[in-house]
């Protein structure tokens, strides 16, 4: 990485004692959260011990466990739908009985779609609107508000778009995103949604695979998974995978190459206990490309769609490290009793250039910006809780009841929105070839979040075909935001914030419901109004209403939705952000209709289509309700389809489109696009297959996000194609 210039020094010094600190309380965290999983694992040995022995006499019945890997793991299903999630609830239930919203993307679906990264799995979501930028670092919004945090088998962890803390889906079974709040078990956040990433499990039989793929773009990447029982009963199993992608994209330097290993050990300790333990580390070394220029008029560009506005020493490197345990009991009236942790380390170091103005009509750019940003963070998240079910009146009722900690602790060092480097460029022939400026950390903070909270559920079925659902959670919040430079401290608090949650579900047949819910959920905020007072905590609230079918395969839904953002933080004046901000209700109201699965045998199908409408409701109708309403269009339509063809066994064939309406940020109009993708792939034998996908195949050229006139406009992927190989052994 190039030199940093005079600051360097500086700042080694402050990171030496920064990391020291964050070494000790990081250490001191994991070694808390795996002496806790020894604990719980004491008997493990005598388990394990007995099942061996066991094993030499007769086969044991693991009944309880049994569950397990029966329909939720979506792995070798061959089918885009799943009809059990655990996204917005603690245990795993049939799509029917959550009472929001849901899509679930099974990992045959992430396959057939070629899906990486988390981003592009959300670009193939429908519903999800994605903000683009380096694969890995895009935003993902859903609801017209950005998802702020992800889940790792019901756990949650932060994730930034900025620092590219997203993961890379070769450890990921099946993706699971809830639309709408999603505070009963989690607390603070945004209300757009939740997304859970169900990771691999180990498989009771060994399985291999490897996979090789190459795209136009000179892109290729390679995945080895091996899945094995560790004794001879398979009492104990484990996994392995490993990911080497270099990555390459149409824009000229653009590289983003990505390491990754990921270990997962899983055992039967008794007949009703399990155990398990994982780790990851990613690491990614990408050139960073933050988007084209418009004209000073907002009128966007017509550029190859190749063109760049970095440097050729743009650099961003970052690393992800998590750890994760989980113990389960399941009892023999069918609850269970789930203790679980997630350890978080994530870094990021990067420097890169972009424009710094618009363009003028001669393509001439004022400046260029240099950023520059050194990131640290780590984050734990415990939960234990307790399903039971109730025999009452002649019904099974269901109780639940738990508790969580979250702990994040992050450090940036940054020059706040980048300096001018001195040197002018234009766009229509962009010199890489630039200054690197000395860089100043003028933003330097330490951002320290706890959170704990206790939470409850109750499922009464009054009457055969209806189940009323109540929840209500009460969480502690605090946030301490330390100025590095002037060692000043700002905090906010939240004591005992309620979080109620309400919802109905009645069964018209075994496979047709209809449903109901009122969600909520909260997020603090570090805003002022003009007299320098905090704005204080918004809150997300919402109503929705919908039917969901199962028949044979094939899951389908509709919903109509209003979600309310209230005393959302924005410019009190509607304009100038230096006059105090004020709150502001935005309301966004729309339908959905959604179908995943098997239409007919051998034809797969995912489709859906939302329709969004964004207004404020009160306070002032800021420049921010542009962007908002810029970042999710009106209608969105996503169809995909994958055929088996009888007359030659073994071969299949896929396509779809995805349809956006155009947008309008108040500064920049985009107009609306289709693009359409297909795909043809031959099992060469049982155990070998290759397909080849084109993406954009009437090669659309087209610009998939829009921003501010200096940067943030990104051309879509041109007309590309992409070979796979995937052998099993």
């Amino acid at each position: 990485m190039p030199s940093l210039g005079s600051d360097a020094v500086w700042k080694s010094g402050v990171f030496s004692m920064r990391k020291n600190r964050s070494f000790w309380n990081s250490h001191v965290s994991a070694l808390a959260l795996i002496g806790g999983f020894i604990a719980a694992t004491s008997l493990g040995p005598i388990g394990l011990a007995k099942a061996e022995e066991a094993s030499s006499k007769e086969a044991i019945i693991l009944s309880p466990l049994s569950v397990i890997g029966s329909g939720y793991e979506t792995e070798e299903s061959g089918s885009y739908a799943s009809n059990l999630i655990s996204v917005g609830e603690k245990d795993a239930r049939t799509v029917k009985e959550v009472p929001q919203s849901t899509t679930v993307l099974t990992n045959q679906y992430l396959k057939d779609r070629n899906v990486t990264s988390l981003d592009t799995a959300m670009r193939k979501t429908p519903g999800i609107v994605v903000l683009d930028n380096d694969n890995g670092r895009s935003s993902i919004f859903s609801r017209g508000f950005e998802v702020d945090k992800l889940y790792f088998n019901g756990l949650s962890a932060p994730v930034s778009s900025r620092n590219g803390t997203q993961p890379d889906m070769s450890i990921i079974d099946h993706a699971e995103v809830l639309k709408g709040p999603a505070g009963l078990f989690d607390g603070a956040g945004d209300p757009g949604g939740a997304i859970n990433m169900s990771l691999k499990r180990p498989t009771r039989e060994f399985a291999a695979s490897v996979e090789a793929s190459g795209n136009t773009w000179g892109g290729i990447r390679g995945v080895g998974d091996i899945s094995s029982p560790l004794t001879e009963n398979g009492a104990l199993r484990g996994r392995v995978v490993a990911t080497r992608d270099q990555g390459k994209t149409w824009v000229d330097n653009n590289d983003n190459d990505l390491s990754l290993g990921y270990l997962v050990i899983e055992g039967d300790v008794t007949e009703s206990d399990m155990l398990t333990f994982s780790v990851s580390r990613t690491e990614r070394d990408l050139k960073p490309f933050n988007g084209l220029p418009s004209f000073a008029d907002g009128t966007l560009i017509n550029l190859d769609p190749s063109t760049t506005t970095g440097a050729d020493w743009n650099t961003f490197e970052s690393g992800i490290t998590d750890l994760m345990g989980e113990y389960e009991h399941f009892f023999d009236n069918g609850g269970h009793f789930k203790l679980s942790g997630l350890y978080s380390e994530r870094t990021a170091e990067s420097l890169y250039a972009y424009s710094r103005s618009a363009a003028a009509a001669n393509g001439n750019i004022t400046g260029v910006t240099v950023y520059a940003d050194d990131f640290e963070e780590s984050s734990l998240s415990l939960d234990a809780h307790v399903s039971q079910p109730v025999q009452l009146f002649g019904q099974e009722h269901n109780v639940l009841a738990g508790v969580d900690y979250k702990q994040n602790d992050s450090t940036s060092l940054n020059n706040g929105r980048g300096v001018a480097n001195g040197d002018t460029n234009n766009i229509f022939n962009w010199n890489t070839n630039l200054t690197i400026p000395a860089i100043t950390y003028t933003t330097q903070e330490q951002i320290e979040t706890t959170q704990y909270g206790v939470y409850g559920q109750v499922r009464v079925k009054p009457i055969d075909p209806l189940t009323v659902i109540g929840g209500l959670r009460s969480t502690w919040y605090e946030s301490t935001n330390t100025n590095l430079l002037t060692r000043t401290e700002t905090s906010q608090s939240v004591d005992a914030e309620l979080t109620p949650y309400a919802g109905v579900v009645y069964d018209f047949t075994q496979n047709l419901s209809a449903y109901g819910s009122y969600t909520e959920i909260f997020q603090p905020q570090t805003d002022t109004d003009a007299n320098g007072n905090l704005i204080g905590s918004r809150t997300g609230r919402q109503y929705e209403i919908g039917v969901k079918g199962n028949y044979q395969g094939l899951n389908a839904s509709a919903a109509v939705f209003d979600l309310v953002n209230e005393n959302y933080a924005t410019d009190a004046d509607g304009i100038n952000a230096t006059v105090g901000d004020a709150g502001a209700d935005i309301n966004v109201r729309g339908f959905e209709l959604e179908a995943s699965g098997s239409v007919m045998p051998g034809l797969e199908v995912m489709a859906g289509y939302t329709y969004s409408l964004i207004t404020y409701v009160s306070g002032p109708d800021s420049i921010q309700s542009f962007v908002l309403r810029g970042q999710t269009p009106k209608h969105q339509l996503q169809v995909w389809a994958k055929q088996d063809i009888d007359i030659v066994d073994g071969l299949y064939v896929g396509g779809g489109v995805k349809a956006f309406s155009g947008a309008n940020n108040g500064t920049i109009k985009r107009h609306g696009y289709a693009i359409f993708d297909v795909m043809a792939g031959y099992d060469v034998t049982e155990n070998l297959a290759a397909t080849l996908t084109v993406n954009n195949l009437l090669n659309k050229e087209y610009y998939s996000r829009t921003g501010s006139t200096a940067l943030f406009n990104f051309y879509g992927e041109p007309r590309s194609a992409l070979l796979k190989m995937t052998a099993k052994f």
